[in-house]
């Protein structure tokens, strides 16, 4: 379930994402040490080198040093920031992985409730804004303070009044500055969920481009984008001006301090109270602590930007991911027993091929477990944690091992929820659901997946070639295998029509295939895992009767030594099924075969007739 925003995080919360950097960044925090110190000794020489020429002393020894500690502070600064840069980078790479597994294992229910926009934005420009963290923010803002507080401590040894006088100025500007700072992160946040929102709607209309264009609804949907970007357009508005007015008040507090101390200064150097030399060296020390504060007062403000973003990272990491608690060490035991052979995780007992088409040979085609599996739907009532009531209502009813089992009945009767229950997109609310005896809820999720081959009815096609798509399944499946089963599916000639082979794309969401060639890749890509428990859902929805005739002999091949769960609608496909259950409003009214049902079920007989498949 999605939840509301987590409360405001802090610098803690950079903790775990810097841990991994602390040695670098310990090198950096001596280098800044060692810079400020070069920066503060200038003021220092060049008193000294002041005082040598009205003595009439030899320089060159001072300038000398000056020079060196010009040139040392300016490499340590440049070495410095390139590590500044590398750490700030690995941290967002870092953050993107983690976060992006974290996003991929997110419970299904989740993702039917955020919009894919924003997810990305969060994945893309947050991570982002995390790095000027560590290059403009904490680090600077370290580096700073440390001047500050160099540059405050030398101008009160220099001139105790000279100093009382200015720091009234200084402290008015800052004190003005850093409330208005405050804001900044806050406002941050709320640009960065515009962002967000305005990611989702362009994500929304570019995926759906081709309706959009056959519509003839361009101009409405670039004005949906042009909304979200004119508020996200409003609420970075919001943060630049706030952050306008940060600059300016560093710049009086700059000019209104140095003026103070040429007045003052002046006047005390021409009592003699003060040298040319002290005076010098004291608006230096004045710049090095007025721009260091601007330079900080910048920091504080890209800390809060961070820090904004930030939360709506941590906001995700939040929400637990599928199956947290049987992902936390090893397989779990389920109450009812021990967990029958095969579905541990990973343990794919050897077994002989399943029959397969005449033309494959048995070698060439993954080893798949030793036998099929049973299914039992007990009672079993569900309803999408989204609300809207429940919409499955006391299923029961068993796929004996080895079997084919049809799911037929009108839309919305319940047939691919009760897939994604087997798959554990969601768990039941009512009943249970037994694979070989196990309530699946008492099996580790990836043990229980990897008995499962599954087909959305959808057929989703990765962007990429069809040899990444195939491999998805069973990555190290070989190229004998991936052409078998691609003949088995009728699919070689994507293989043979171009001299890409394998290796020919597909498209962004399988665009450049047709709605048949989509599904039957998405069937091949279940094929090649070799799973004893096929569950498709419309296989042949899109597919001419030439195509559904070859994936219907190479479903009966795979299905020799598997068992099937079948959701059709095109029951030609189904009437040679071992058994065909008939739902209706999320209820079963009816288990039989084809001919039994013709005979007994109205609504079968309804639904035959309308296919010409009985008069």
């Amino acid at each position: 379930m999605t939840t509301g925003p987590s409360p405001r995080v802090g610098l803690a919360a950079l903790l775990p994402y810097l841990r991994a950097h602390r040695g670098t960044l310990v090198v950096v925090g001596v280098l800044s040490l060692v810079s400020a110190g070069a920066a503060l000794a200038q003021p220092l020489l060049t008193r000294s080198l002041l005082d040598a020429v009205s003595a009439s002393r030899a320089v060159g020894p001072i300038v000398g040093v000056l020079v060196a500690v010009l040139v040392v502070g300016a490499i340590l600064d440049g070495f410095r920031n390139y590590l500044l840069q590398r750490t700030a980078e690995g941290l967002v790479l870092t953050t993107r992985r983690r976060l992006a597994g974290h996003l991929l294992r997110l419970p299904i229910a989740e993702y039917d409730q955020r919009r894919t926009g924003d997810l990305l934005s969060r994945v893309g420009s947050d991570t982002t804004l995390l790095r000027a963290v560590v290059t403009s923010g904490l680090f600077e803002l370290v580096t700073e303070v440390v001047m500050v507080v160099g540059a405050t401590t030398a101008m009160l040894l220099l001139d105790p009044l000279l100093f009382g006088v200015t720091l009234g100025g200084v402290a008015l500007g800052l004190a003005f500055a850093l409330t208005v700072a405050r804001r900044v992160r806050e406002l941050s946040r709320a640009a960065q969920e515009r962002i967000g929102e305005m990611t989702s709607a362009v994500e929304r209309a570019i995926s759906a481009a081709r309706t959009i264009r056959a519509s003839r609804a361009e101009q409405r949907e670039t004005e949906t984008v042009a909304a979200s970007a004119e508020q996200a357009y409003a609420a970075g508005l919001r943060v630049a001006r706030v952050q306008a007015v940060v600059g300016p008040a560093g710049t009086i507090t700059i000019q209104g301090a140095f003026l103070l101390v040429l007045g003052v200064g002046g006047s005390r150097v021409a009592s003699g109270a003060l040298s040319v030399g002290d005076l010098v060296a004291f608006i230096m020390f004045l710049f090095f602590l007025v721009m260091p504060l601007g330079q900080a007062l910048n920091a504080y403000t890209q800390l809060q930007t961070g820090l904004g973003a930030l939360q709506r990272i941590e906001e995700m990491f939040t929400v637990p991911v599928e199956g947290a608690t049987d992902a936390a060490g090893a397989p779990q035991v389920p109450a009812s027993g021990a967990v029958p052979a095969g579905l541990v995780a990973g343990a794919v007992p050897a077994g002989p091929p399943p029959g397969v088409a005449p033309a494959v040979p048995a070698q060439t085609r993954p080893t798949p477990p030793v036998a099929p599996a049973a299914i039992e739907f007990d009672r079993v009532g569900f309803g999408y944690p989204s609300g809207g009531g429940p919409v499955l209502h006391e299923v029961s009813f068993t796929v004996p091992a080895g079997t084919r089992t049809a799911l037929v009945g009108p839309s919305g009767a319940g047939k691919s929820t009760l897939l994604a229950l087997v798959e554990r997109f969601y768990e039941v609310t009512e009943g249970s659901l037994r694979l070989d005896g196990v309530d699946v809820r008492d099996l580790p999720r990836d043990a229980l997946r990897a008995r499962l081959g599954y087909v959305e009815q959808e057929a989703p096609v990765l962007a990429g070639t069809l040899r990444e798509n195939l491999l998805i399944t069973a990555p190290d499946a070989t190229e004998e295998q991936l052409h078998a089963v691609l003949a088995e599916v009728n699919l070689t000639a994507l293989v043979t029509r171009t001299s890409q082979g394998l290796d020919v794309p597909v498209g962004e969401g399988g665009v450049l295939l047709s709605g048949g060639e989509r599904q039957r890749l998405a069937i091949a890509r279940a094929l090649l895992a070799g799973p004893p428990v096929l569950l498709l859902d419309e296989p042949t929805s899109n597919l001419d009767a030439r195509n559904e005739a070859a994936l219907r002999r190479a479903i009966d091949a795979a299905a020799e030594r598997r068992t099937l769960l079948i959701v059709a609608h095109r029951l030609s496909t189904v009437v040679d099924a071992d058994q065909i259950v008939v739902l209706e409003g999320g209820r079963v009214v009816a288990v039989g075969t084809h001919d039994e049902l013709t005979e007994t079920n109205p609504l079968y007989r309804e639904l035959a007739a309308h296919q010409l498949l009985v008069s």
